[in-house]
């Protein structure tokens, strides 16, 4: 049947983490969903985060309590039913080095010592996430070898939740709304919105039709206010570079680095799969027209590694660089002089047309975002559904065979794990399995080296499929 054809309770435009998350909401509830997504899931900001589930230790240092008490229910939430096989609990090490002051450790202790308060009253239990402790300089330097060791005092080791890959929770979110009836549609993409539907387009064929909904809601992130004026978007551009991790000595500890001259930011070296560690990340405003994928600026890379730069033994150059990528935050607009001043809070408003649009926010918190919309269209279109039920829905297992052709060595690529790709969490080409499911294409090099391979087994699951 044509998506024409019929009427749907929620459409929901949009395939990031927030766009998925309404859909669940919704399909728990036992409304008939649909989502559409003009390019792939998780294209846009949900893969380009730090790929942290955090208990808002940033937001606590600037006094926003009630983001940060948000932050660390939501993060016990995922890290104890949603998703406890999608997050693992990662120790961070703020280092006493001769560059971090004496104010900066103490306001760093204080906050990771306030965030275990948030932890407690969120009661995440400490077989979770560790109580936050003072360790010893030789502790310090075993956890992370490339430490700088003239001047170094020991540090705050604190803990807090890493996910295996933000596309892959968005992927996971998604197959989970599927489960519960949910129509998942990518290379979709809305013309324009109203409070009964949407023009959409299929961007592989061209071909335009309607979607006839009861109720509509726009989680298209920063490209939100292109389908509502009313909305005022400030993207915030972060930006991370990708490193060996050998070259760190980082296997399963993140460096927890403050801007210089600040208590409340940080730059963060976090180790990641295929033996990679990313640094990250800026927060630089982007104003003018949003492009399709944002690009990282050398200022910005120059930056992080100079942040880095700042507590290691041995300078890490720009050549040392494999890879950098960027992402837009979807911030709501509100007039300060900076976007690292913006606040995370986020918004869920009603458009003059009927529609309703999410922004904001930030992934540890997109469950909380979906219910909010889902709540807001049911009270203005009449939609006859449940309460939400999310905080109790575990999402999906990723379950891919152990048998196939190994096509990389460096990364461990195996055809087993593009086929389920394919054939499970809807990607369609070569760059939806490198870039946003196995997440390859972080660095260059593995990309060109994995393309070919890649290209041959997704050209045979689709042929299978069709």
């Amino acid at each position: 049947m044509h998506a024409a054809d019929e009427q749907v309770d929620v459409l929901v435009v949009g395939g990031g983490i927030t766009g998925v998350g309404a859909a669940l909401d919704a399909a728990s509830r036992g409304l008939s969903v649909t989502l559409i997504e003009a390019e792939d899931l998780a294209f846009g900001t949900s893969r380009f985060s730090s790929k942290l589930v955090h208990g808002g230790l940033r937001y606590l240092a600037t006094g926003d309590v009630a983001t940060a008490r948000e932050s660390a229910h939501e993060r016990h939430l995922l890290m104890t039913t949603i998703a406890p096989h999608l997050i693992r609990p990662l120790g961070q090490l703020l280092p006493f080095s001769r560059d971090v002051t004496f104010r900066q450790r103490t306001a760093g202790a204080v906050g990771m010592g306030m965030g275990d308060l948030l932890r407690m009253r969120a009661r995440t239990p400490r077989s979770v996430l560790p109580a936050p402790t003072l360790v010893t300089a030789r502790t310090a330097l075993r956890l992370v070898p490339a430490l700088d060791r003239h001047g170094l005092r020991g540090g705050m080791l604190s803990y807090d939740g890493q996910l295996v890959d933000d596309a892959r929770l968005v992927a996971t979110v998604a197959r989970t709304a599927a489960a519960l009836g949910a129509r998942i549609l990518t290379r979709v993409r809305a013309i324009a919105l109203h409070g009964a539907g949407a023009a959409v387009e299929e961007t592989i064929t061209g071909e335009r039709f309607e979607i006839r909904a009861r109720a509509v809601v726009n989680a298209t992130g920063v490209w939100a206010g292109a389908l509502d004026e009313a909305i005022g978007v400030r993207p915030s551009r972060g930006t991370h570079i990708v490193l060996d991790a050998a070259d760190l000595g980082i296997s399963s500890t993140a460096l927890t680095i403050p801007h210089e001259g600040s208590i409340s930011r940080y730059v963060f070296a976090l180790p990641q799969a295929y033996g990679r560690v990313i640094v990250g990340l800026t927060d630089e405003d982007s104003p003018g027209a949003v492009p399709r994928v944002a690009q990282p600026t050398e200022p910005e890379i120059d930056f992080l590694l100079r942040s880095l730069n700042r507590v290691v033994t041995a300078p890490v150059g720009r050549d040392r660089v494999r890879g950098a990528f960027a992402g837009l935050r979807p911030l709501v607009d509100s007039r300060t002089a900076s976007t690292a001043d913006v606040s995370r809070r986020h918004l869920v408003t009603t458009s003059a047309s009927g529609f309703v649009t999410v922004l904001g926010g930030k992934l540890t918190t997109y469950r909380r975002m979906a219910e909010d919309a889902v709540d807001l269209v049911s009270r203005t279109r009449g939609l006859q559904a449940a309460p939400s039920r999310t905080a109790s829905v575990r999402l999906v297992d990723r379950v891919v065979p152990d048998s196939g052709e190994l096509l990389d060595d460096a990364t461990g690529l195996t055809s087993a794990e593009v086929e389920f790709a394919v054939r499970v969490e809807g990607a369609m080409t070569v760059d939806d399995v490198l870039d946003r499911r196995t997440r390859v294409g972080l660095v260059d090099a593995d990309r060109a080296r994995c393309h070919a391979g890649v290209e041959a087994v997704v050209a045979r699951t689709v042929a299978d499929l069709i």
